[in-house]
């Protein structure tokens, strides 16, 4: 491709890669645990809201106005956690929590598949993928919200999620995206990785609290 050709595509797609960008940062800082990922993250978020309007994408457009919630609340929770323990610590997820939340992504999948079917008809819309992007927004919002909580399942999910959306995007041509979620996966290998030995560590941490305590 010629520098004329690679400037012209940039030109026409700025939106696209600054929200690419602006994620591909995010997530690292987040997997790094540094509060700094949430400013970072929000700004993400309004870009890609414009980019999954203007595709259609309907589902994925609402899913980044939850996200800005998320990234707020996620802000505030890490912020309240630093300040408290001095450090980003990584929290369990039990079993009921996590199968009771994965029950809710498949209803709210299903729920939000069927309404924009519905607004679409309504408004004379045509809406691209409606069930498959409800399903994937549903789960998205399921591991936004185990990441903000700093459960680390959340990069199980990612994963699962990202893969699919891969395909999604490829189908819609929106190959920038496509090529972002392919790294978005990395990143949340690497970032099950990073958070796995922070919880080993916090483990090593309380035990040898305990054995160091003197016996009452």
């Amino acid at each position: 491709m010629s520098g004329d050709a690679v400037a012209s595509y940039c030109a026409a797609h700025w939106l696209e890669l600054a929200a690419m960008a602006a994620t591909v940062l995010g997530i690292w800082l987040t997997t790094r645990r540094l509060l700094s990922c949430w400013p970072i993250t929000l700004l993400a978020d309004f870009l890609y809201l414009v980019v999954f309007y203007r595709a259609r994408l309907f589902s994925d457009a609402l899913l980044q106005v939850f996200f800005v919630a998320f990234t707020l609340y996620g802000w505030w929770h890490w912020w309240r956690g630093v300040r408290q323990q001095g450090e980003v610590r990584v929290e369990p997820l039990g079993k009921w929590a996590c199968g009771a939340a994965l029950a809710v992504g498949a209803v709210g999948g299903a729920l939000l598949g069927r309404f924009m079917i519905w607004a679409g008809g309504l408004l004379h819309v045509g809406i691209a993928l409606p069930h498959l992007d409800a399903t994937l927004a549903s789960y998205s919002l399921v591991a936004s919200w185990w990441g903000a909580r700093k459960h680390i399942a959340n990069w199980w999910l990612w994963i699962v999620v990202d893969l699919i959306y891969i395909a999604e995007y490829i189908y819609k041509n929106l190959w920038p995206t496509a090529l972002l979620y392919a790294g978005l996966v990395a990143l949340a290998v690497l970032g099950l990785r990073d958070w796995r030995r922070a919880q080993a560590a916090q483990s090593a941490a309380c035990t040898t609290l305990r054995s160091g305590s003197p016996a009452m």
